[in-house]
């Protein structure tokens, strides 16, 4: 198991509680931080709540793979799941356009999740 098949089981994961504009960033030899950022968005605290523990769960059971730290699930506006190389954003729509985090790296690849 790489960090492109975390990558690609957390955007399967999102998608299964129904997380809106899912892009995974290839983020290798552009950023320090990690080599994949997957962002989603919800239309509620509860929705982000729900990606979040769908994310968590499919991991463990399917890769048996946990985070290192999640931050701010308990509002739900925006959360951060640091998977180590791989870092997940569940955002609420207006704070994702608000600070366009994914803008930050906007030529970096895409990483399509039927490939």
């Amino acid at each position: 198991m790489n960090n492109l098949d975390i990558a690609k089981a957390i955007g399967k994961a999102a998608q299964d509680k129904k997380a809106s504009r899912l892009v995974i960033q290839d983020l290798r030899n552009r950023s320090d931080i990690c080599d994949y950022q997957v962002v989603c968005s919800a239309s509620s605290d509860r929705q982000t709540q729900a990606i979040c523990s769908s994310i968590e769960e499919y991991l463990k059971k399917n890769l048996q793979v946990r985070p290192i730290a999640i931050e701010g699930k308990q509002t739900g506006h925006w959360i951060l799941i640091d998977y180590g190389s791989v870092i997940v954003h569940v955002f609420l729509e207006e704070i994702r356009d608000y600070y366009a985090l994914e803008d930050l790296w906007s030529d970096a690849d895409l990483v399509h999740l039927e490939d």
